[in-house]
């Protein structure tokens, strides 16, 4: 008998001598079907010791957990270090004595005394802690158990699958696991409801020896993703028969800035069919919403976005109807675009990037991971014959490359953004016809960093310490930021996400979820809550935050000088989208002037101009209904009370709740035809 039959008993694991319940679990952490990592579980009697470690495109968590059961399989001790994927510290600690729990992680200590049953859920333990809280949903009647810090787990049960494997098939139970973040996580147990496998779309955790199979365990956690976002978009989406009037609106108007007077929009279908004066009578067969004196704004482009199921319709309700992709895995982002744009599921329109990636120990498993440049040119093709607008070039293409990859995209139409590859620099990259510069942090290393340091790894983050001690008036970054502006090359400098890496610090509401954490899941708020970088070594935390100020101060100084700067968040967008929006304030554009860019201007940029970016008779509704004036207070974008898009109508105050998420504004009031 193992222990967990014991314990499904009800019977005390002290029963049996240690060593009859010693078991070793180990796992390979498996991302572009490539093996980057393991997770060892060595369980002795009640006490699990744990390592857990991956490297994916140069960054992984590092983490060592010790963790005690009772005799109920729930936490009684437990402790985790280590570092997440971008290098802040973790020492996490949990205890339990009887119905006094106390536990201490990045938000600071925290305890409570239950009445009833309830498992504390850490904040950065490893997948193996899903098993666990699994085994302990189960054997509750209805598969819902109290959580600690707070929320409600549960486990629902998701089909039975056999994974092949070197010692034959396993027979294994899905389950969704859901409760404590915005999205279920997808698991697979064994006969001993033993963790057997964690599974996304995009990677698996998995016993080793069941590697082969791997592709399987992806497409059950895409099915079960997609079998919950077509029903949320059964539940969700509204489509009424005949023109739908939505009065009293004002109109935000990109090339002058401002708002119309308050006018009635008529859609028929996917287009505007009409804008009329207020007082102008509704014609028979009408649906009409009344915007109660509100904005209609026009979708937002999310310009640095590695979209998948889980983004794509937090994305939409947050007001943004396009997304521009900068990298994914291609079969799974053109099965997301037919979903899409078939209306099986709800999500923005996406605009591909082809990402292409050297190979290295440090390389990104996405898109195409070359080895020559033949195969990058090679690349460059494939994805010009696929319609794709761009190609994105990655840290580990050698330099010598990059010229003949250039030629041959603007040979076939298509732009180039990318990184600066490992042991280049900004100015190689321009003069070898970069169209458009990724991430601020790419564009300035080079004023600081020596030839010979390496960026394929966390270097690239951390060495933005050494930003306050630049010059910006010095001959180097002056030649560079001339180049920008002589050539019309633009920048996607995602500053929120460089914000996020300077300023977050343990325990403390980050700046860029001020307006949002508390509507958030208890799971999000605490990783919210996280520092993504170490800032423990003395002037490290000086350094970090100086940095920012010198990325502010390098921005303010490329929008002065005309150099064209778009809105993108490489953070999954929605509610960050946002931030970003709220950041461009800092380096000297008015709320018109971002709210032009993140519609109009960018859709000009794409090509797009005559369909998407603003609100006229004849192009597409895409777009949004705001209570507040984001003219006069960007703040009123985190406040969306509808978005259209595709003839459908959502009302974020019906979508949110799916996610766990409190509502930021109630919906419109909608009187249908002939009422």
């Amino acid at each position: 008998m193992t222990k967990r039959i014991l314990l499904a008993l009800g019977l005390s694991a002290s029963l049996l001598p240690a060593a009859a319940l010693a078991r070793e679990e180990r796992f390979s952490v498996i991302f572009g079907q490539k093996t980057v990592g393991h997770l060892i579980a060595d369980t002795n009697g009640a006490k699990t010791s744990i390592d857990y470690d991956y490297k994916n495109n140069g960054r992984g968590p590092t983490m060592k957990e010790v963790l005690d059961v009772d005799a109920n399989g729930f936490p009684a001790k437990w402790t985790i270090t280590g570092t997440t994927t971008f290098g802040s510290k973790v020492n996490e600690s949990f205890s339990r004595t009887g119905a006094k729990a106390s536990w201490k992680d990045s938000t600071g200590p925290g305890s409570a005394v239950t009445k009833e049953q309830a498992i504390y859920v850490a904040q950065s333990g490893s997948p193996w802690a899903l098993g666990l809280y699994a085994r302990a949903v189960l054997k509750d009647a209805d598969h819902r158990l109290p959580a600690l810090p707070g929320g409600i787990l549960s486990l629902d049960p998701a089909g039975d699958m056999g994974v092949a494997g070197k010692a034959g098939t396993a027979a294994v139970k899905v389950y969704a696991l859901g409760g404590i973040d915005t999205s279920p996580s997808y698991i697979a147990l064994d006969a001993d409801n033993a963790l057997f496998a964690f599974m996304t779309p995009e990677f698996v955790i998995v016993r080793e020896g069941y590697e082969q199979d791997e592709a399987k365990l992806r497409a059950m956690a895409e099915k079960l993703s997609t079998e919950r976002y077509v029903s949320i978009q059964q539940k969700t989406a509204h489509h009424y028969d005949g023109p739908v009037r939505i009065r009293n609106v004002r109109i935000f108007q990109p090339d002058s800035k401002t708002l119309s007077a308050p006018v009635s929009v008529l859609v028929n279908g996917d287009r505007i069919a009409a804008i009329e004066p207020l007082d102008s009578p509704a014609t028979p067969g009408e649906t009409t919403i009344d915007g109660a004196g509100g904005t209609l704004l026009a979708g937002f482009n999310e310009m640095h976005g590695h979209i998948g199921q889980d983004d794509a319709l937090l994305n939409l309700i947050a007001g943004i109807t396009t997304v521009r992709d900068m990298g994914n895995d291609n079969a799974v982002l053109d099965t997301l675009i037919k979903r899409i744009d078939g209306g099986t599921i709800a999500g923005p329109h996406i605009v591909r990037s082809g990402f292409i990636e050297g190979k290295s120990p440090f390389s990104a498993n996405n898109g195409f991971v070359v080895d020559s440049e033949q195969a990058a040119v090679d690349a460059v093709r494939w994805y010009a014959a696929r319609g794709y607008w761009q190609v994105k070039i990655y840290n580990s293409i050698t330099p010598a490359w990059v010229p003949a990859m250039v030629a041959e995209a603007h040979r076939l139409g298509l732009r180039v953004a990318g990184h600066v590859p490992a042991f280049s620099n900004a100015d190689a990259m321009m003069a070898a016809g970069y169209d458009e510069m990724t991430h601020i942090n790419q564009f300035m290393l080079g004023w600081v960093i020596k030839p010979e340091e390496d960026t394929r790894t966390l270097f690239r983050l951390t060495a933005l310490k050494r930003l306050p001690a630049l010059d910006l008036d010095s001959a180097p970054v002056q030649k560079t930021i001339g180049t920008m502006v002589e050539k019309k090359i633009a920048i996607d400098p995602t500053i929120g996400i460089h914000e996020m890496l300077t300023q977050n610090r343990d325990g403390q509401v980050p700046p860029g979820a001020v307006d949002y954490i508390d509507h958030m899941p208890i799971g999000t708020q605490r990783s919210l809550k996280k520092a993504m970088v170490d800032t423990s070594a003395p002037g490290d935390d000086a350094a970090y935050r100086g940095a920012f100020d010198k990325i502010v101060a390098t921005l303010t100084m490329l929008n002065r000088r005309g150099v064209f700067i778009v809105p993108g968040t490489d953070t999954g967008g929605a509610l960050t989208y946002h931030r970003e929006l709220e950041l461009m304030q800092k380096i000297g554009m008015t709320p018109g002037d971002i709210l032009a860019r993140a519609t109009l201007e960018t859709a000009r940029y794409m090509g797009r101009g005559e369909s998407y970016g603003s609100i006229e008779k004849g192009k597409l509704a895409d777009f949004m209904l705001l209570p507040g004036d984001p003219v006069k207070d960007l703040k009123a974008i985190k406040s969306i009370a509808m978005v259209v898009k595709d003839g459908a109508f959502y009302f974020p105050a019906e979508v949110y709740p799916e996610f766990g998420i409190t509502p930021f504004a109630d919906a419109p009031k909608v009187t249908p035809a002939g009422k």
